[in-house]
């Protein structure tokens, strides 16, 4: 069964592709394609199907990063569908975990999860 991980920020054109480009390296430099799910979204669904801003995948360009993921809004079944969950902010991962973890530390999540 594969491990599936979602990083998410707000506008899921900058941070969050950015993180799910590198993790995909990293997956794929390691001959583990096949053991993960790798995903990024955004709580702001403005950018959907935009590609990550230039700027940043110039910066990824620079370092041998090809960022092609669309832009898209974090959804509810995304909290059933993905193992882990990576909540990023200024640039800086600041929670992580399962759907269940999240909703436990963060108030924030409540809305989305009583949507069901």
């Amino acid at each position: 069964m594969k491990q599936r991980i979602l990083f998410v920020c707000l506008g899921n054109i900058c941070r969050s592709p950015a993180a799910e480009g590198i993790m995909r390296r990293i997956v794929s430099d390691r001959g583990l394609e096949n053991e993960f799910e790798i995903d990024s979204a955004g709580t702001y669904g403005g950018h959907a199907g935009q590609l990550p801003d230039a700027r940043m995948r110039a910066a990824a360009s620079r370092r041998g990063y090809e960022l092609t993921h669309r832009s898209r809004p974090l959804r509810e079944e995304d909290f059933d569908a993905f193992d882990l969950i990576v909540v990023m902010d200024d640039g800086q991962i600041v929670d992580r975990g399962t759907h269940q973890e999240l909703m436990e530390k963060n108030g924030i999540y409540a809305g989305l999860y009583q949507m069901r």
